[in-house]
């Protein structure tokens, strides 16, 4: 039987969420300590929340919502590969480790190291490295980050870059327990229609 690897940050009010974005919040409406039968609960909270797929409508005008992608992508076998830039830094192609062996990469850069406190300083993608990984027949990109852009982008380029090849995108990993090497990947968004993203409970297979 495989081994189950979890690569999805805890969801709890303390998870950090991008500057000026909505908190994850859990109501309860009912208690059994309080009585009630039940417990029943409603939470309130931005959809980039944790480990996430983006859904093109994020980036894209007029662009699909999470709820319309084909779930193939964010299923099957994929490459766990850690770059090394200096913070803030986008990766390029030539700080790839290795070459691409699997449709789906996950690029871990321990460049947000604590997902309950927000840093300016991560790692993100080049559009360079997204043209070269669509060129290599990669489907999904991944990165332990909370954007393939850089905190202060308001171009997107990387965004840009991944929507003219329709790639998938998973941002909010945590890798930094994970080996380098290949697995198979289980992260399905939720069929939320129109929506510009989606919490995923992202896992890795390890045989």
């Amino acid at each position: 039987m495989s081994r189950i690897i979890d690569i999805s940050p805890p969801i709890r009010p303390s998870l950090a969420v991008w500057p000026g974005d909505t908190p994850f919040r859990q109501d309860f409406l009912a208690r059994m300590d309080q009585g009630a039968n039940l417990d029943l609960s409603r939470i309130t909270s931005t959809l980039h929340l944790g480990a996430h797929a983006d859904g093109p409508r994020h980036y894209g005008l007029g662009a699909a919502g999470i709820g319309e992608r084909p779930l193939e992508p964010y299923l099957g076998p994929c490459q766990v590969i850690v770059v090394r830039v200096s913070p803030g830094a986008r990766i390029l192609p030539s700080d790839l480790s290795e070459p691409i062996s699997a449709p789906r990469v996950l690029l871990c850069t321990r460049s947000f190291p604590d997902p309950d406190r927000f840093n300016e300083d991560f790692a993100a993608l080049s559009p360079a490295l997204v043209d070269h990984l669509a060129a290599a027949g990669v489907l999904l990109v991944g990165i332990d980050t909370p954007s393939i852009d850089p905190f202060a982008s308001k171009a997107l380029e990387s965004h840009q870059a991944v929507l003219r090849h329709d790639l998938s995108v998973l941002e909010g990993l945590v890798l930094d327990h994970v080996q380098p090497g290949l697995y198979t990947l289980v992260a399905l968004p939720l069929r939320i229609l129109d929506g510009d993203a989606s919490p995923v409970r992202a896992v890795l297979l390890a045989d």
